[in-house]
């Protein structure tokens, strides 16, 4: 509310947001140069977002672990030993130009995975080889069929007592625990089971875990302020979300148990999918503002042509992540839909949102219809696809980017990006990408 008691609007407030970004970090840069080249590129970046012309094309180096295997050593390394997660990532920023910052913030923390005993991913040295270059998801069905009403009714006790322990080894001990709402006068049966050596160990274990974090959340901290000082800003000033539908499928019933339930039991589904929906809203805004950020990515997973019928992406897919974006717009976040998998099909579907208020991240979606369709309402990027930049030339690339921005660029909003991120290839490549941008992509 301002001074007469008038709300401000989405648009003021998204406003609000930006500005706060753009504030003076309160560091000591390296240089007066390294001052000036950081508020020139997080504004260049901002800009994009904002639908306006920059001074030219903003480009967002698509690295996973990359610096890792460019340093010469694995991702099983830098997820045990944050020296030298610090100094791959140091090198990759001296070594590079680049316009924003991506930090180590996705490299998990080894020990804290192996406290867990995560059954999630596979990660080298747990499910993939040592030398393996990422981590994979491991699919199955963390909720059963006929577990619904469970997660409907109480879905923070259903987390608590039957997700959990499915999902962390840690916290099978919880099974034994009661719901939480069975405490009430005379509590001290309530804590019976804690006289459990398992259950005491995962307390004990949970302790370890907070400790291993803050040495692991240290270091991050570290990567992201030698980034500043040297005039670099971080691309990414916000949290990460899922599509509800996305949330029971990936993470609940996984793609076998959500594809039977769209016929066995649409209306399950579509009841749950409102109690993950109204959840998320409540979760990601209240951590949004806690953070001030701007920007909310969404990995949209299911949602791609092909994988669901259009009927089925109008009915399960499209109306609670809609109601979820809108929300985010009406506190002045702009959600960044990273749409995986081509989305030729969908944009039409899904350009209803007002101007400025929603970004779009594509993977292999045709760029020409994506800025045709979206163009005047929405910031765009991706598309550099990630065979192009491991296996290509950097003359490839560079053509390949003109071509980009030549079509994407006119009337500003556009990010040049790769449709996903790598962790190995010829670090000429990502410098084609900078040079492309400087070459082509510069507004007159």
């Amino acid at each position: 509310m301002d001074s007469v008691g008038t709300e401000k609007t989405p648009e003021e407030k998204r406003e609000e947001r930006f500005e706060k970004w753009l504030a003076p970090p309160g560091i000591e840069f390296d240089s007066p140069e390294a001052e000036r080249l950081y508020y020139e590129r997080l504004k260049r970046l901002t800009d994009a977002y904002r639908l306006r012309e920059p001074d030219r094309v903003p480009v967002s180096l698509p690295i996973s672990n990359y610096p890792a295997y460019y340093a010469g050593v694995n991702l099983k390394t830098i997820m045990y030993d944050y020296d030298e997660l610090r100094r791959v990532w140091k090198k990759y920023l001296d070594d590079f130009e680049m316009d924003t910052y991506t930090p180590p913030s996705m490299v998990p923390p080894g020990k804290v995975y192996d406290l867990l005993d995560y059954r999630g991913y596979h990660f080298p040295g747990r499910g993939l080889p040592d030398n393996a270059p990422g981590y994979q998801f491991v699919e199955d069905e963390y909720m059963m069929a006929n577990e619904y009403d469970k997660l409907i009714k109480n879905p923070s006790d259903f987390w608590m007592r039957t997700y959990m322990p499915r999902i962390f080894g840690l916290f099978e001990p919880l099974k034994s625990l009661q719901s939480l709402t069975d405490i009430w006068e005379i509590p001290a049966m309530y804590f019976m089971p804690f006289i459990s050596p398992d259950l005491q160990n995962t307390l004990r274990s949970i302790i370890d875990i907070g400790e291993e974090l803050g040495k692991w959340i240290q270091v991050v901290g570290q990567c992201n302020l030698e980034a500043m000082k040297a005039g670099v800003p971080s691309g990414f000033s916000g949290s990460l979300a899922k599509a509800p539908f996305d949330m029971i499928g990936d993470t609940l019933r996984g793609t076998r148990g959500i594809m039977l339930d769209l016929h066995r039991q649409p209306d399950k589904l579509l009841e749950a999918i409102e109690v993950i929906t109204d959840l998320s809203i409540d979760s990601t805004i209240s951590t949004m503002n806690a953070s001030g950020g701007v920007l909310v990515i969404f990995v949209l997973h299911k949602g791609a042509d092909g994988f669901l019928s259009n009927a089925q992406f109008d009915k399960f897919y499209w109306p609670s992540l809609r109601r979820f974006i809108l929300a985010l717009i009406d506190e002045g976040i702009v959600p960044v839909l990273f749409a995986e998998g081509s989305y030729n099909d969908r944009i039409e579907r899904c350009n209803e949102f007002p101007k400025g208020a929603v970004s779009w991240m594509f993977d292999r979606t045709d760029m020409a219809t994506a800025k045709k369709v979206l163009g005047d309402k929405c910031s765009i990027s991706g598309n550099v696809s990630t065979s192009l930049l491991t296996t290509g030339t950097p003359e490839e690339v560079k053509e390949y980017c003109r071509k980009l921005i030549e079509v994407c660029a006119p009337g500003g909003g556009y990010i040049l990006a790769g449709g996903a991120t790598i962790d190995t290839g010829e670090p000429e490549n990502l410098r084609a990408m900078m040079e492309a941008s400087k070459e082509y992509g510069v507004y007159k």
